[in-house]
Parts: C-alpha cells; sequence; structure tokens
C-alpha cells in the first residue's frame, strides 16, 4: 500500500527538512513534502509614504497603525515615513481644530453635522476620534466610527478612532504623528475628538490650533463644567443642543458663559472666544461655528500667533517624546528591569513607600553628577 503523492497528512510536523521520511507499519515508506511556514510580507516604509502622499487611503491607515504599533521592529520605519514626509514639498497649512467637551455634550454627534456641512464646502476632513480605553484590552470602549455613520461614508473624510491608551487629555500617545501623516495626505481640516476629561484638557490645546469647547444646559447645574482652567484655552464655546423643549435653557446657559468669559484671561492675545447656541441635531449654527473658526484663524494669522503656537507646539512635542523615551530606556536598563519587579512587591505589601521605592529604583543607574 502506498500514501498518495502529494497528499500531506494533517500530523505532519511543520519546519522539518524538505522532505519526511515516513514509516508507517503496513505502509511502504514514502518521501512526502514537508509543509513550508507562509512567509511573511515586508513593510515597505517608502512605499507607504508615497502612497499617503498621492491621498490614497489605504496607504494612511497602514502608515498610522505602523505609528501606533509599540513593536520596537516598527519604530525605525515609523521614524523614516514622519522623516519622508517631512522632506516632501509642502501642502497648504491645514487647520487644526480640538473638539472637546462636558460628558453628554454631544461630541460625536456635533462633528458628523459639522463634518458633513465642512464637507458639503469643499473641505477635506480627518477626524481623529480619540475614544476611551477598556482597561482589560486597552481598546476603544466607545467605537466613535460607529456613531459617525453618514459622514464615515464620505470620499472626503477619513475617520481613525484610536483608543486613548490612558493617556491624560483625552488624546492618544501618536495623535501629533497622526495629524502630521493626515495633512500629508492632503486633508485641509483636522478635527480632533477627545474623551472629555476635565483641565487635563491642555494637553490639546498644545497640539491644535483652535479649540472648540462644547457645553450643555440643564445638566442639574446651569454652569456645570465651568472650571476656570478649562475655560481659559477655548477659542470659540458652543452650548449644544440648544432646540427644542431645551432652547430656553441653553440660551440661558449661553448668556451666563458670556458674562463669564469677560472675566477671564483669553487664551490668544486679542480674542475674545465667541458662545455659540447650537443643536448638532438641526444643523443650528453650523454656519455660525465655521464662520468664526476662520475668523479665528485671520486673527491669528495677522497677528502672528498662528505661527508662533505652531513653533511652541513643536517644542512641546520634542520634550514628550525625550520624556517618553528616557522612560522606556530606563525601565529597559538591565540593572533597573532586574530589580524593578522586586521593589514594586515590596510597594503592594507596604514593606517600602512609593517615594522610596522610586529612589530605589533610579539609584540602580549610576547617573553622571559631573559638573
Amino acid at each position: 500500500m502506498r500514501a498518495r503523492e502529494g497528499q500531506i497528512p494533517a500530523w505532519v510536523p511543520e519546519g522539518e527538512a524538505a522532505f519526511a521520511s515516513l514509516e508507517i507499519p503496513g505502509i511502504e515508506p514514502v518521501k512526502i513534502p514537508a509543509r513550508k511556514p507562509a512567509k511573511k510580507s515586508g513593510i515597505d516604509p517608502k512605499s507607504l509614504a508615497e502612497g499617503l502622499l498621492g491621498g490614497r487611503r489605504g496607504d494612511l491607515a497602514r502608515a498610522i497603525t505602523l505609528i501606533e504599533s509599540n513593536a520596537p521592529a516598527h519604530r525605525p520605519l515609523a521614524r523614516e515615513i514622519l522623516q519622508i514626509i517631512t522632506n516632501a514639498p509642502q501642502r497648504p497649512i491645514s487647520r487644526r481644530i480640538g473638539i472637546s467637551g462636558v460628558p453628554g455634550a454631544g461630541k460625536s454627534t456635533f462633528i458628523e453635522t459639522f463634518g458633513n456641512f465642512l464637507c458639503d464646502n469643499g473641505h477635506r476632513l480627518a477626524v481623529l476620534a480619540v475614544d476611551p480605553s477598556s482597561t482589560i484590552s486597552g481598546g476603544s470602549i466607545l467605537g466613535d466610527k460607529t456613531r459617525m455613520e453618514l459622514l464615515s461614508r464620505r470620499e472626503e473624510c477619513f475617520i481613525r478612532p484610536s483608543p486613548s491608551s490612558g493617556v491624560l487629555g483625552g488624546v492618544g500617545r501618536k495623535t501629533r504623528e497622526t495629524i502630521l501623516l493626515c495633512e500629508a495626505a492632503g486633508y485641509d481640516t483636522i478635527l480632533v475628538e477627545t474623551v472629555g476629561v476635565g483641565q487635563s484638557e491642555i494637553e490639546v490645546r498644545s497640539m491644535v490650533d483652535c479649540f472648540v469647547l462644547l457645553m450643555i444646559a440643564g445638566a442639574g447645574d446651569d454652569l456645570q463644567g465651568m472650571k476656570k482652567g478649562i475655560l481659559e484655552i477655548a477659542d470659540v464655546l458652543a452650548v449644544n443642543k440648544a432646540d427644542g423643549a431645551n432652547e430656553a435653557r441653553a440660551m440661558t446657559t449661553r448668556a451666563d458663559l458670556e458674562r463669564a468669559v469677560a472675566f477671564l484671561s483669553p487664551c490668544t492675545e486679542g480674542w475674545t472666544p465667541p458662545v455659540l447656541a447650537i443643536s448638532a441635531v438641526s444643523g443650528l449654527g453650523m454656519a455660525d461655528m465655521r464662520e468664526q473658526i476662520l475668523a479665528f484663524a485671520e486673527h491669528t494669522a495677522k497677528t502672528g500667533q498662528s505661527t508662533q503656537r505652531r513653533k511652541e507646539q513643536a517644542i512641546s512635542w520634542w520634550k514628550t517624546l525625550v520624556d517618553q523615551e528616557l522612560r522606556a530606556r530606563f525601565f529597559a536598563a538591565p540593572e533597573v528591569a532586574s530589580a524593578a519587579e522586586n521593589i514594586g512587591q515590596r510597594v503592594l505589601t507596604g514593606e517600602m513607600s512609593p517615594s522610596v521605592a522610586a529612589e530605589e529604583l533610579l539609584g540602580r543607574i549610576a547617573w553622571d553628577r559631573g559638573n
């Protein structure tokens, strides 16, 4: 009895030599080719960058995935892509707009309505929707792309949901790099939707040109969420859900906000943040919102603040990257990695205080304490 040539039993192990010699009782030995593992296709950063610059959405999505990856092998590839697009011919400056607001303010609904309005008026729009991260899987909880169904169907719009990964400010760890990729792909307006976690939204301020803060009325306190810190960094304020039975309360909240803003130091010199009444459901105020954002852009361009702000953002980004890299290299150092788990356990059991543990771990590195 002879086994059929070319037939490979499921039990033949992979990764053997080119041929496996099989000896089975009652069956004449036969040489059967062993299965070879499939080769993984390599990543070509130059090809991805060229496709991205050519406006190919698939290449843009793949490049963003590479940028967001934590795999050490992907880091040099991501840097190469960023260097290529940095050296590419400059495109017209895009508008970077941060969208934040108190919980329940309707940020995603507003972005879908406002985004469709922008696309109808000739803009190419990229939406970076940052979701809260699950503490279990690390993935996005809310799934913003599914909540922007109409906008996601438009060719002029690219939506990228990303988990916040626990980063304060409600922005992803690689949001700045993603903004650069979207601009290189030809999107003239970038909307960054944040989780909305309070005063730590200052992180968003450091990466956008215009910061829009959404408010709502009738949530128990007519001025809920009106902390001085968050109001001072806003360039445009809008009271959402100004429709139906809530319209009167929304108008009252708008008036209260206008009075409050008058007593605050503006984030942008010479600009008093306007307070709008809008409805993301009916579309009320979308034209006013665009007009105020354009007026703000004109003001900052005329005064030179837009150029200065971009420079300050670059420096802030650089320092953040240095902080992240230092932390990563510190914990990757053999003398630290070998002691970190033991010291951490001593903190958990109360044997060592966190401050003493930090000094203990930092002492594992031979820091240069020269002049």
